[in-house]
Formats: structure tokens, C-alpha cells, sequence
């Protein structure tokens, strides 16, 4: 691999992650009544966006759906085989119950996502027509439903917490 397709992969994980950052500065200064502070968090969190796709699509990275779900398949699964199981061990050898609880509960939906991730795999290797289903996340834990439940069953957060997603 050359050295720029690695920089540009760098670039992409410093760009996706300054994304995630400025989103969740963005919701803290709205809790804080700091409507503009949002506002520029939230455009440069667009604008870093931008970015990591343009890296990403430079260093050839965005492939067919197929195999692009095979990848997401395949890192999802390391994400509850492998990584979460890994850090919930540090944490609980810490003590530290907040961290065991967030590696808790994005190790349990992170196999969620895998199984999505298959069947819709599954169908198109399989000329199947895809399923036309909306997808709801719960704002607390991330899981990720077909049909919002009464209480997720991971969190227990009620439906009103569970975003539709377009």
C-alpha cells in the first residue's frame, strides 16, 4: 500500500472521528440554549464529512453494495466477537461501570447491525426483492429495530426514544 492511500485512510478516521466529536458538541451546546454554537458544530461536522468521504473514495475504498455489506458484516463482527468483549473485560477489571455498561450495549446491538447487514446480503446474492422496512435507533443505547418496541430491550429506554431514520 502506498504511503498516501495510508494517509488518506489516516485522514479518513481523523475526519469521521471529528465528525462524531462536533455532533456531540453540537448536542451539548442546544442543551445549553447555544443555538449558534450548534449550528457551526453541526456545519463543520458536515464539512468533516465531506472530507472523509472524499478520502475514502480516493483511496478506492467504496466498493459494490456486496461487497461493501461484506465488509460492514465483517467489521461489525469483530466489533462483538472480538474488540467489546475485550474492552468489557478492562472495564470490569476497573471497576469502571460506566464503561461496562457503553461496551455492553454497543456490543449487543453491534451483532444486531451484523445480522441486518446479512440478510440484506443474503437477498441480494439471492435476486430476492429487498425488504421495504424503516429502521428506528434508540437514542440511549443505539439499537437499531425494524418496528420501534415499547421498551428496547437492551436499555429498557421507552419508544419515545427511538429515532426514525430516513
Amino acid at each position: 500500500m502506498s504511503e498516501s492511500i495510508k494517509k488518506l485512510k489516516e485522514a479518513f478516521a481523523g475526519e469521521s472521528q471529528a465528525n462524531r466529536l462536533y455532533l456531540a458538541y453540537a448536542k451539548k451546546a442546544d442543551e445549553e440554549g447555544l443555538t449558534q454554537v450548534a449550528k457551526l458544530f453541526r456545519a463543520t461536522a458536515d464539512a468533516e464529512t465531506v472530507h472523509a468521504h472524499n478520502h475514502l473514495r480516493v483511496a478506492g475504498e467504496i466498493g459494490m453494495t456486496v461487497s461493501n455489506l461484506d465488509d460492514a458484516i465483517s467489521g461489525e463482527t469483530h466489533e462483538f466477537t472480538e474488540m467489546y468483549p475485550e474492552f468489557l473485560e478492562v472495564a470490569k477489571r476497573e471497576k469502571n461501570k460506566q464503561a461496562e455498561w457503553s461496551f455492553n450495549v454497543a456490543n449487543q446491538v453491534e451483532e444486531i447491525h451484523a445480522s441486518h447487514f446479512k440478510r440484506l446480503l443474503n437477498a441480494l446474492k439471492n435476486n430476492e426483492k429487498l425488504p421495504e422496512v424503516d429502521y428506528y435507533v434508540c437514542q440511549i443505547c443505539g439499537n437499531t429495530v425494524e418496528k420501534a418496541p415499547e421498551r428496547c430491550p437492551i436499555c429498557g429506554a421507552p419508544r419515545a426514544k427511538f429515532t426514525k431514520i430516513d
